[in-house]
């Protein structure tokens, strides 16, 4: 068929065995060639995003030093659930003010009550739940953490060594990664965090990583840079949507979500809301109704809240119909 294809399209006569013979062999080698260029260009093709939904539910826990427990926040087993342990962070604890220690990492959530039995404890009883320990975060000590390194090389020697020791104590299966203020270049920035989480998954110290951006000038072309340099090795996008305006409404709400599904191409994009006392916020019924509108359009890979923390004294509510919502999610 593809011989006649080609002798039709060329319009070539044949008159000798040895002419058909000579036929065969340059359309075998045109198609050769019009396949290898297929397979090249699919190579190199940017990768598509597929909408769908999904049942991530992922919840950050141990930053405001108020007791609460693994075992306070509700579990639905429907779930893939996520606690995110905030923060470990590369600067000192035992000076003021702290000062960075080039990808040191101490940790700074309230391991007292989250503690590494605390963590087996929850996992083994609930086979949904892996945790996670996200790095950075906005303050420490009420001042602002920023990403300051001394060399790249040394960042990353630094933070390989110090976040295994972390991961494998507290027997954690991943990071996220939020840091906010910087004071490197994007390039910089994406280097590091790339190496990183590279590093950890290929020696099999973590199997997911996470990033959480949030819309803003500065912080957007750093974590786009890490992304275009190293998005294969970022499993899912925390997208900080509640730093949008309280005025948000729910159509807007969408549309900064298909804004980030733009941003960060073949991404998992989680919707997210704050459960802290705030009237600064995207409203928490906002952002929920959003959630449903993408989940009717097939997008709603997942859902994170900030935080825990904050959830206890609303008794979980949202953190239930969050939860609740990604284990009725009707199938994409």
């Amino acid at each position: 068929m593809f011989l006649q294809l080609y002798l039709l399209q060329h319009n070539k006569p044949v008159r000798t065995i040895s002419q058909l013979h000579i036929m065969v062999q340059m359309a075998s080698s045109k198609l050769l060639a019009v396949a290898f260029l297929s397979s090249l260009l699919a190579l190199h093709a940017p990768m598509a995003t597929t909408a769908a939904n999904s049942n991530l539910f992922r919840d950050y826990i141990g930053a405001i030093f108020n007791g609460v427990k693994f075992t306070d926040v509700p579990i639905n087993p429907g779930v893939r659930f996520d606690f995110i342990l905030a923060f470990v962070i590369d600067y000192t604890t035992a000076t003021e003010p702290p000062t960075p220690t080039d990808g040191r990492f101490n940790i700074f959530w309230q391991s007292t009550v989250l503690s590494a039995p605390a963590v087996a404890a929850i996992k083994q009883s609930n086979p949904n739940v892996r945790v996670a320990v996200s790095l950075g975060g906005a303050t420490v000590n009420s001042r602002p953490v920023f990403f300051n390194i001394t060399s790249v090389d040394s960042w990353v020697q630094n933070a390989v060594a110090s976040l295994t020791g972390i991961v494998q104590q507290y027997g954690l299966d991943g990071i996220d990664i939020d840091y906010e203020q910087f004071q490197v270049d994007p390039a910089t920035f994406a280097e590091c965090v790339g190496r990183l989480v590279t590093a950890l998954k290929s020696s099999g110290v973590i199997k997911l990583a996470s990033i959480a951006p949030f819309d803003n000038a500065d912080v957007q072309r750093h974590y786009q840079a890490l992304w275009a340099g190293y998005g294969s090795v970022i499993d899912y996008v925390n997208f900080q949507f509640y730093a949008y305006s309280a005025s948000t409404t729910e159509a807007q709400y969408v549309s900064h979500f298909d804004d980030q599904i733009a941003n960060y191409p073949g991404g998992n994009i989680l919707a997210s809301f704050t459960t802290a006392p705030t009237t600064t916020s995207v409203p928490i019924n906002t952002s929920l109704n959003a959630c449903r509108t993408l989940q009717s359009q097939g997008k709603l890979y997942g859902i994170f809240i900030w935080a825990a923390d904050h959830s206890r004294s609303q008794g979980f509510r949202f953190d239930t119909q969050a939860q609740a919502l990604l284990a009725n999610a009707p199938s994409s």
